[in-house]
């Protein structure tokens, strides 16, 4: 809501840019997508590495699940 209200903002005090970040936005997203993608798998790379080094120690700690 805040981003919205900000480029409501901008389109009063200047259109064309506001226009130009209307048109850009998806681009934009589009080009950092496969980023946003490496990100996800690296952390669940770790996500899975801290699980596989904490598993000796839940094992023996005797708890159920």
């Amino acid at each position: 809501m805040a981003g919205f209200l900000l480029w409501l903002l901008l389109l009063v005090f200047c259109w064309p840019l506001a226009l130009l970040a209307l048109v850009l936005y998806p681009i934009v997203w589009l080009l950092l997508l496969p980023l946003r993608l490496v990100g996800i798998t690296v952390g669940a790379v770790f996500a899975f590495l801290a699980a596989l080094l904490m598993l000796p120690a839940r094992v023996l700690r005797g708890h159920p699940v």
